[in-house]
């Protein structure tokens, strides 16, 4: 059985007999780990500019509703309604974000911290080593100067 490239990107897939989330039967194992986690960070980007988009859209047809001119009862009871509706949505929006969030907080609460902590120690011995070349460049211009 030949197997597929080996990655680190956790490949979730429906089982065979669900009918609730369609997959591709084959998995994209044929994508690097970068590439992968480049396109969920994609589709997480478009998910909060979707949400962030429905309640500027929201905002902006509610104070477009909010117009005083001479009205009848049934155009404020109409206008009434889509404000609620536009509202409703809003919600919807902001309680998607929260749960966006949320998820985001989770994965980096649970995201593999070797990692983190080797490109910390990698960057922190960089800082150290730079600022001893700024010391001895420091010292010899000193030296120079006395």
């Amino acid at each position: 059985m030949a197997d597929g490239p080996q990655t680190d990107v956790s490949r979730p897939s429906a089982l065979p007999t669900a009918k609730l989330l369609q997959r591709p039967t084959q998995p994209l194992v044929d994508q690097s780990s970068n590439e992968y986690l480049d396109g969920i960070e994609e589709e997480w980007n478009k998910k909060v500019d979707v949400e962030i988009e429905t309640l500027v859209d929201g905002m902006a047809d509610i104070v477009s509703l909010a117009s005083i001119e001479d009205k009848d009862k049934f155009r404020i009871a109409q206008e009434a309604f889509q404000a609620q509706c536009r509202a409703e949505s809003m919600i919807r929006a902001a309680h998607s974000l929260m749960s966006t969030i949320h998820s985001m907080k989770l994965l980096l609460l649970l995201s593999d911290e070797t990692q983190i902590a080797k490109r910390r120690d990698a960057e922190l011995r960089q800082v150290q080593a730079e600022k001893n070349d700024a010391q001895k460049k420091a010292a010899a211009l000193l030296d120079e100067l006395l």
